[in-house]
């Protein structure tokens, strides 16, 4: 007999609010009465002294579990395959998402595709209903707030069918803030339906370093005015949607020349220098009413003169965050498992002093039994009070109460097909991406290509991995594109660094074509990119360049003759550049970023604002 429970893949059927709730009558009963209702979603919202009863019936362990978000692996909350049970017992010393709740009681939890939490819509919705009866059924259970990194571009957790935006630079190329609220609405929408509560998202840094491997093109640009300004619209977008977004990654990640995942990265901005570039989207956030910020695990030497990670800073996130910016929604940290968190200090003093410094989510453990029973016995030793627990835990239950949770946690299939991937919204993400696609060389107007005169296109050039629910490759994607657009296009991946064969090869196919589409992907000087554009070039063929990712490809091709953005190889922005190849829209993006000399990195390129048109 199939199993019928809302974790599993038989679940079609909402679960009855009244059966669960009804194991959790002392939480409703203390809910139950005052309070407002959130304008946005018609949630019920109750006042601080009903949530302040809920955290004195608590066990300390209850109040510890409160303050994690955790991944876990697996598409269902019951019954995952057992390739993800065997990395549950591994990872965490459970099976399933619903033994994570119950012995940790987590807060929280984080969903990733290669987690296998996102399969599709109606999977997903399942497996958080699965989360939600699971946590409901525990003694004094409470819901869970799900949340999950859904930036769209090149950082994306929920793929197709759901709706996929263009990623930030894209969005900061076309300048609009209705388009950034837009894009906030209509995603957060989607995930709300799939029980997702809570999206990291948007990025609030100012790239102002064009060797930064870890923001770039996540950032809305180099202009902390106009980021502000797309910051503040994009939570607008999500607040409307009812979902809670996260402005990332506090105090500003923005000029580093260092991975976080991999290392400390040091950011030596003064203190005059962080007001003026980095706090003004993070000040726009707040202003705009921002449910959570994300900490950044970097060093800013004039912001703690302890040099301790942002994450674990108490003058940043205190004095700063809190004191100055007078933030007083959930801090969560960036992920727990990531190294620059972790060279200064073990993983099980890292989320006790997380907590003294101002955080109230711990997020992503790299090991939630060391770190939960870390604070545990912080509070047993009185390093950490009870008291300093229960003020983040009650941020943490405004946030849900405010998204609805206490009134109803579930989702339905219904709900999913209504709201993820309609026609209007995948509409509205092909607009957005064209607003932002950027064309910053057109020498003879060789933009458009004509049907009629270049029938025949070859499409080469980088392929990286797709972002997670894109169909790529983007040469193939490309290529599709300008075939359903008229052209006869055909595809040929060079990889991001091509042989000298590789290159013999795309310059034997390039002679019998009448124009040669060249997908760029980070070039350098000595890339194997720059030689393939070279000898292209060298065949007279006319060839077109297109920045997959960082613009500033176009400072290494100084011979090529046209030259687009499309600031990520997502399909959405991959398919926006082929209608401007092919003129059924003219590009309307202006550079959100400076691009500076190959030759002499302290001259200016091309400057900010910078974009041509038809």
């Amino acid at each position: 007999m199939p199993d019928s429970s809302p974790g599993s893949k038989a679940s079609t059927a909402r679960p009855s609010r009244r059966t669960v709730l009804a194991a959790t009558a002392g939480v409703t009963s203390v809910l139950a009465a005052g309070g407002t209702v959130h304008a946005a979603t018609g949630a019920h919202r109750p006042d601080d002294r009903k949530l302040r009863a809920l955290i004195s019936r608590m066990t300390l362990e209850e109040k510890v579990g409160q303050l994690f978000v955790m991944r876990v692996y697996g598409h269902s909350a019951t019954d995952p395959d057992q390739a993800d049970v065997d990395a549950n017992l591994s990872e965490i010393g459970v099976r399933t998402a619903a033994e994570l709740v119950a012995k940790y009681r987590v807060g929280g939890i984080i969903y990733f595709a290669w987690a296998h939490n996102t399969r599709d819509p109606h999977q997903i919705a399942d497996l958080s209903n699965g989360i939600q009866k699971a946590s409901l059924g525990l003694p004094r259970g409470l819901p869970v707030l799900i949340s999950t990194d859904q930036e769209h571009g090149i950082v994306a957790r929920v793929g197709e069918p759901a709706t996929l935006m263009p990623g930030a630079m894209n969005v900061g190329a076309g300048g609009s803030r209705s388009d950034a609220r837009n894009l906030g609405r209509i995603a957060g929408r989607e995930l709300r339906a799939l029980g997702i509560r809570q999206n990291y998202s948007p990025v609030a840094d100012v790239n102002v370093n064009p060797a930064n491997p870890v923001i770039g093109v996540r950032s809305f640009g180099s202009d902390p005015d106009a980021v502000a300004e797309l910051v503040a619209a994009e939570v607008k977008g999500y607040e409307s949607s009812g979902v809670a977004a996260t402005a990332k990654h506090f105090p500003g990640h923005g000029d580093t020349i260092t991975d976080s995942h991999e290392d400390l990265p040091w950011i030596h901005h003064t203190r005059e220098q962080w007001e003026e570039l980095d706090a003004p989207p993070f000040r726009a956030a707040v202003a705009a009413g921002i449910d959570s910020i994300m900490t950044a695990h970097i060093v800013v030497p004039a912001l703690d003169a302890a040099e301790d990670p942002a994450t674990l800073s108490h003058p940043i996130l205190t004095g700063i965050l809190r004191e100055e910016l007078g933030y007083d929604g959930v801090v969560v940290t960036d992920s727990l498992g990531m190294e620059g968190v972790r060279t200064k200090y073990g993983d099980d003093r890292v989320p006790v002093l997380a907590l003294k410094a101002g955080v109230d989510q711990l997020l992503n453990p790299p090991s939630l039994d060391v770190a939960w029973n870390a604070v545990l016995q912080a509070v047993r030793d009185g390093e950490l009070t009870e008291a300093r627990l229960d003020a983040s835990i009650l941020r943490v239950l405004r946030l849900k109460a405010r998204l609805g949770l206490f009134d109803d946690p579930y989702v339905s299939h219904a709900g999913v097909d209504r709201a993820v991937g309609p026609r209007a919204h995948l509409a509205a993400a092909d607009r957005i991406a064209e607003h932002g696609t950027t064309l910053l060389v057109n020498e003879g107007g060789l933009l458009p290509l004509s049907r009629r005169r270049t029938p025949k296109v070859l499409v080469v050039g980088a392929d990286p991995a797709s972002p997670s629910g894109t169909t790529g490759p983007p040469t193939g994607v490309l290529a599709d594109a300008l075939t359903e657009l008229g052209f006869t296009a055909t595809a040929l991946s060079t990889g991001t660094a091509p042989s000298a064969a590789t290159v013999a090869k795309a310059v034997a196919a390039a002679r019998d074509a009448d124009a040669v589409v060249v997908g760029t992907y980070n070039v350098t000087a000595s890339s194997g990119q720059k030689a393939l554009v070279e000898q292209l070039l060298a065949t007279g063929k006319p060839v077109v360049a297109v920045a997959i990712r960082n613009p500033y490809d176009v400072a290494h091709l100084p011979g090529v003759k046209a030259f687009l953005a499309s600031y990520s190889w997502t399909d959405v922005e991959v398919r926006a550049a082929a209608r401007a190849i092919a003129g059924t829209v003219r590009p309307r993006g202006t550079l959100p970023v400076p691009v500076q000399r190959a030759d002499d990195p302290t001259a200016v390129l091309y400057p900010v604002g910078h974009g041509l048109s038809y």
